[in-house]
């Protein structure tokens, strides 16, 4: 027998070649590689908005324990921190969807829980339901407002707010609290016009009244001479006696956007 390796080799099947590629495949465009995002969060603003959040949290602290002076001075100190974390982050272009979802929640906290809590662990837990009522109406206009705010970004002008601004309503409440606790005022006698006063807030928050947002104010731009002595002497004006002054600052401001709305809708 004839060993199988042994065949002649030309009585095997031909070897098949693979196919060409079409030319069409070859020229072909490759599809661009989507862009790896880096991991991680950037620092320096987030810090701003923990330092906000942090203070907020210690107002509701400082409240539950009955230091509702210290309460009132932190929502205040967690103001100055929300305004400098977005600042921050566009100065050093660090701005991202992270830090505009943590800045919201900060802001729920230290505007919108930390007032209604203070405010009600101070003088409206004592009108029972009507109290906590109007310290959930507040706090449930921060929550609305900020919602709102976050879907509305880059639909309205920028000159202007669409109701009060959470840190402004927040102000309002705590420089209330702020100035009666440092002059030691008795103010139970007063608690129902309190409630209004801080259920006001919270509907003003929710309201459609235009505010204004001081946002196309150049800071790197120059003044005259006289302006900057202005603001000179308005801040010394506050030092002198800042919970009664700041208090009065916000609650002009509070105002201003009802005032204005009724102006507009004047008859001619």
């Amino acid at each position: 027998m004839t060993d199988p390796q042994e065949m002649d080799p030309t009585s095997a099947e031909p070897t098949r070649e693979p196919a060409a590629a079409p030319e069409a495949a070859e020229s072909k465009p490759s599809e661009p590689t989507p862009e790896r995002r880096p991991r991680g969060i950037y620092l320096l603003p987030n810090l701003f908005t923990t330092s906000a959040l942090f203070a907020g949290f210690y107002a509701v602290i400082a409240g539950m324990s009955g230091r509702f002076e210290a309460a009132a001075v932190a929502i205040f100190i967690a103001m100055v921190f929300d305004g400098l974390d977005g600042r921050v982050a566009r100065m050093t272009n660090t701005q991202s969807k992270f830090g505009a979802e943590y800045d919201s929640l900060s802001d729920m906290l230290s505007f919108g829980v930390a007032p209604a809590l203070v405010a009600y662990s101070w003088v409206l837990e004592d009108i029972g339901k009507v109290g906590w009522f109007a310290a959930f109406i507040y706090c449930a206009g921060g929550a609305l407002r900020l919602a709102r705010f976050n879907t509305q970004i880059g639909s309205l002008d920028k000159r202007y707010f669409m109701g009060l601004p959470s840190p402004a309503a927040a102000a309002a409440v705590a420089g209330l609290i702020w100035f009666c606790s440092a002059n030691e005022l008795d103010v139970s006698a007063f608690a129902y016009p309190i409630a209004f006063y801080v259920a006001l807030a919270g509907v003003l928050m929710v309201s459609n009244v235009l505010y204004y947002s001081f946002k196309d104010v150049d800071l790197k731009g120059k003044i005259h001479f006289l302006k900057l002595a202005a603001i000179v002497l308005v801040g010394a004006v506050i030092a002198t006696n800042p919970a009664l002054f700041l208090w009065l600052l916000f609650l002009l401001y509070a105002f201003t956007g009802p005032v204005l709305w009724l102006w507009r809708r004047r008859p001619h």
